[in-house]
């Protein structure tokens, strides 16, 4: 070799052998990314790594009220979880500080190193921590989406940290229109509405010390040709109800294949003013493609649950609109797809849809599309579909006896992923801490199933604010609810506003099912008191099943045709089948047991059907609210036998749990039957927004110890268009029967306003010459209830005798709690009698609140009695704040009706009647507008020469009635309306 060539080559070696051990160090290095919680991750460079750092406030049930303040600073043992490595393979992460020294614990700084070690190779990231809020959530509802074909797009964010005035910026890749009408947004669960309408959409019922008067402003920039932002200003986010934002774009078309971008960046007001990243979890990617790459299998979402022949053998398919497809054709597969089949399918490929049947039962089946001409020519995305009921042991579920938590929430997942489908529970004992709904996915009990709470259940989440001012209970003087007018968290009692602490738990979710004719028990491990934050973080846990902003839902038996009636002898409910025969086998009931404070809450859930149960069939202890409904519409309860509860049976309502009020209607209620230690239907009593439309049908009262058909506005709301016996959910096939409640009927107004804005003020005042020290609502409208109509039921035993407390049943001895039926209005202490005066006017400038339209029709009394005359001279006082129960007013002039502050009240073709005499008015209007009284048959005692009382009554009209001197039947006389006052 010549010495150039030699020099040439010594060279050559000089430049390529640095390259090559470079690029050898390249392809070894340990590289980093974004892991699935990366909240405090900020950007990922070659050699470096931006960390968040800021404050924020953030509340456990634990903290204590003033310190609420947290750091968002990322600590040494946090960090890993946020991270991921590139290449898949194992890493192991230590961090350093600015000496070199290796740190276990504690904060990480600006100046720190993280070194990355795998499989021999490491390498070393320089650390800077910059203040900025957390990172948020970006993510589609479908990644992928086929070209030239239409179809919706979902994008959902949830911020990283919660604040007041919050801003979000979305950043709409080229290609993609949006516009104000072709864009919905739902914020924080409010409800969707076009982004033209954001504006204008309703807040709630707030009191007037909320800050905010709309939901939000939004603008767009940008274009599609370029991209676009869709801003988003003056956002409430300090509620977290799962997605903050969902945004749907109707109709997207798009024309290119290949990757699209999103991005979302968001600001906070406080405790600090911070920008997040807009990297990492705050970006999603739409991948689009030439095939077909949205096909999906449409799941059932019937209402109720019929097990019809072909239910697991059918099913059906739909993928985007309008693209160009021909000649296709279903493909199956039943091994995973390593071999395929043409499916005997129908399919419509101008609606882009396909259903197949006559499948193999308990197969688990994959399908694909099949395109031979056209321009999506070729195989679609994969699908699956299991037909049949998935034995929940095949996924090492052993229903033992033993902790099966973590195996049922992955056979809840691994269904979800398919699509959806129904997990079968067959005999066994089944212990579970928190079982983690999702959509789609159906639980099935058969009948030697039971599903039994262990402690250790989810903790209650961490909140914004504290609600450590008000946990339970409300006295007259207590301003704690008040004390921040923001602070939606201190609205109700504890056990309606923390929601994950429960054997069952499921937020944002559709279509979702508990059925069949097992056993769900609380095993003295779900809590029925309000002092449950007090308890061990492991024994927290106080609901049976909770939803929360949930749609299409299905709680019950296995589905019966029949009403569900009460034998008194046997004390058991049965079915009512032809021609009046008695069914006594109540196996096809889903047996819920030891249910806790509430064996159903339902929090912003719609479509709800509920149905079949049997409530503390084996265990009458450990029970408290049946199943409520907070500010749910469209809900559906039929067939409920409830041997005993400590609190209602059935209830509608409306609070401010989920940051904001919404109204509650449409209520289909039928064949309830039940012994309580409170209601069995109550209408209200949360009361932050409106409830209307209340259809009940047939209920059958064994015991209640306040009323047994209870109807309260208490915060504001608005409660209208209440029905018993109308017929509008079906026949009545029997009289309704009301046993031992202390009053049949309590229709009231109070004005607590637990409601968000509402503002209090303690007050001494003078009513019915007794002095009050109590708190008055200030700025928020007093309550109406309206057009109630009562009618076809049978009351004896008036007295409050539940079981609940003991021996089933006790008979009166006198000792036991009793009350008229009531309809009480309510009228704010006048200007003269208030200390001071009255410094406030209410919004709408009414300081009473009048019930108005209210009828009773059909219905039978037969009351204990026993009253002395000398109270006909009792006067109830004004139910005031943390006053909203019968018990609250004590002793009434009247033993048949009293009625108070009402507008417009009909009583026709009833009866009136005591055991015992009893020598108060029969019916006592006090403030009454407006009285028709007709048909009706009343007792009248020798000692009180009036029937009907009065007192700044106004138009009592009374037709075709009578009265008894003493006894019933004994000398009747026409009645005839009172003199005018």
């Amino acid at each position: 070799m010549t010495r150039p060539s030699v020099i040439k080559l010594a060279l050559l070696l000089c430049f390529a052998i640095p390259a090559m051990v470079t690029a050898q160090t390249r392809r070894t290095a340990p590289r980093i990314t974004f892991g699935k919680n990366a909240r405090n991750i900020a950007r990922i460079a070659n050699d470096s790594l931006v960390l968040i750092s800021g404050t924020t406030y953030l509340f456990t049930v634990d903290t204590p009220e003033d310190q609420g303040l947290v750091s968002t600073k990322v600590s040494v043992g946090d960090l890993p979880g946020q991270l991921a490595s590139t290449n898949g393979n194992a890493q192991k992460y230590t961090v350093i500080d600015q000496n070199d020294k290796t740190k276990t614990d504690g904060d990480i700084n600006t100046g720190d190193k993280l070194i990355v070690t795998s499989k021999g190779a490491s390498k070393t990231y320089h650390i800077a921590v910059k203040p900025m809020a957390l990172s948020g959530r970006l993510r589609l509802d479908n990644a992928t989406i086929t070209t030239k074909a239409s179809r919706d797009l979902v994008l959902y964010f949830t911020a990283g940290q919660r604040s007041p005035d919050a801003t979000l910026k979305i950043f709409i890749p080229a290609g993609i229109t949006v516009t104000l009408d072709n864009t919905t947004v739902n914020v924080i669960g409010r409800g969707e509405v076009k982004l033209s309408r954001l504006a204008t959409q309703s807040i709630g019922r707030v009191g007037t010390k909320y800050s905010y008067s709309r939901v939000g402003d939004v603008r767009i920039s940008g274009s599609t040709a370029l991209g676009s932002v869709i801003t988003f200003h003056h956002l409430d986010l300090r509620p977290a109800n799962g997605a903050d934002l969902q945004l749907r774009i109707s109709d997207v078309n798009l024309k290119k294949t290949g990757k699209y971008l999103f991005r979302a960046s968001y600001g906070t007001s406080k405790p600090e003013v911070l920008t997040s990243p807009g990297t990492g979890p705050e970006t999603a990617v739409l991948t689009a493609t030439r095939t077909i790459s949205d096909l999906e299998r449409t799941p059932d979402t019937a209402m109720s649950y019929r097990e019809k022949p072909d239910l697991y053998t059918t099913t059906h398919f739909k993928w985007g609109k309008g693209g160009k497809a021909s000649g296709a054709q279903l493909m199956q597969s039943t091994d995973q797809g390593k071999t395929w089949s043409a499916a005997s399918a129908k399919i419509d490929l101008k609606k882009a849809i396909a259903s197949v049947s006559g499948l193999v039962p308990n197969k688990l089946y994959t399908f694909k599309l099949n395109v031979k001409d056209g321009a999506q020519k070729g195989y679609s995305n994969t699908v699956s579909f299991y037909s049949g009921k998935m034995d929940i042991k095949s996924f090492g579920v052993t229903g033992s006896g033993t902790d099966d938590t973590e195996n049922i929430n992955k056979a809840i997942a691994y269904l979800h992923q398919l699509g959806g489908g129904t997990l079968l529970f067959t005999q066994g004992t089944y212990m579970v801490r928190t079982v983690h709904l999702l959509s789609n996915v159906f639980l099935y009990l058969e009948k030697d199933a039971i599903i039994k709470a262990i402690k250790g259940g989810d903790a209650p989440e961490s909140t914004w604010f504290s609600d450590r001012k008000y946990r339970s209970g409300l006295s007259p003087t207590d301003a704690g609810p008040y004390a921040d007018p923001e602070n939606y968290m201190t609205k109700q009692d504890v056990g309606h506003h923390y929601f994950k602490n429960a054997m069952f738990f499921g937020e944002r979710l559709d279509n979702v099912k508990i059925i069949g004719n097992g056993q769900i028990n609380g095993n003295a491990n779900l809590v029925n008191g309000d002092g449950v934050m007090k308890n061990p973080p492991d024994n927290r846990c106080d609901k049976m099943f909770s939803l929360k902003l949930c749609t299409r839902v299905e709680i019950g038996g296995i589905y019966h045709p029949e009403d569900l009636w009460y034998d008194e002898t046997k004390d058991e409910p049965y079915y009512i089948g032809a021609n009046g025969t008695k069914n006594f086998d109540s196996d096809n009931m889903l047996k819920l047991d030891r249910s806790g404070h509430f064996a159903l809450l339902a929090t912003g859930t719609d479509d709800i059907n509920i149905h079949d149960t049997y409530i503390c069939k084996n265990n009458q202890t450990n029970v408290r609210d049946v199943y409520d409904f907070m500010e749910c519409n469209k809900v559906k309860v039929t067939n409920i036998f409830s041997r005993v509860s400590s609190d209602d049976v059935i209830k509608p309502g409306s609070d401010c749990s989920l940051g904001f009020t919404r109204p509650a209607s449409n209520y289909l209620v039928r064949n309830i039957i039940g012994d309580t230690n409170c209601n069995l239907i109550q209408l209200g009593s949360e009361t932050a927004d409106d409830i209307t439309q209340v259809y009940v049908d047939n209920i059958y009262v064994l015991g209640a110890n306040k009323a047994g058909f209870s109807i309260s506005t208490n915060d504001g709301g608005h409660v209208k268009d209440i029905y018993l016996n109308s017929g509008r959910t079906g026949p009545i096939r029997e009289r309704s029967k009301m046993y031992r409640a202390t009053t049949p009927f309590f229709i009231s107004i109070s004005n607590r306003g637990r409601v968000i804005g509402a503002e209090a003020g303690r007050y001494t005042f003078t009513e019915n010459g007794k002095k009050h020290d109590e708190l008055l609502i200030k700025n928020v409208n007093i309550g109406q209830v309206e057009n109630i109509n009562l009618k076809a039921l049978d009351v004896y035993e008036v007295y409050g005798g539940s079981s609940y407390n003991g021996k089933r049943w006790k008979p009166y001895d006198g000792t036991q709690r009793r009350a008229s039926p009531i309809i009480a209005g309510y009228k704010l202490p006048n200007n003269a009698d208030v200390t001071g005066g009255l410094d406030f006017k209410l919004p709408n400038g009414l300081h009473t609140g009048y019930i108005k339209n209210v009828a009773f029709d059909d219905i039978n009394f037969l009351v204990k009695g026993g009253n002395p005359i000398t109270d006909t001279t009792a006067v109830p006082a004004e139910l005031g704040v943390g006053q909203y129960n019968a018990a609250d007013l004590k002793i009434q002039p009247s033993y048949g009706l009293w009625a108070r502050h009402v507008k417009n009240i009909s009583v026709n073709n009833c009866t009136f009647n005591y055991e015992k005499r009893d020598s108060r008015y029969v019916l006592f209007f006090d403030d009454v507008i407006g009285a028709g009284i007709s048909h009706i048959k009343a007792v009248q005692a020798q000692d009180n020469a009036i029937v009907i009382g009065t007192k700044k009554a106004q138009n009592i009209q009374v037709s075709n009635s009578v009265y008894y001197h003493d006894t019933w039947g004994n000398a009747p006389a026409a009645l005839t309306a009172p003199a005018k006052e």
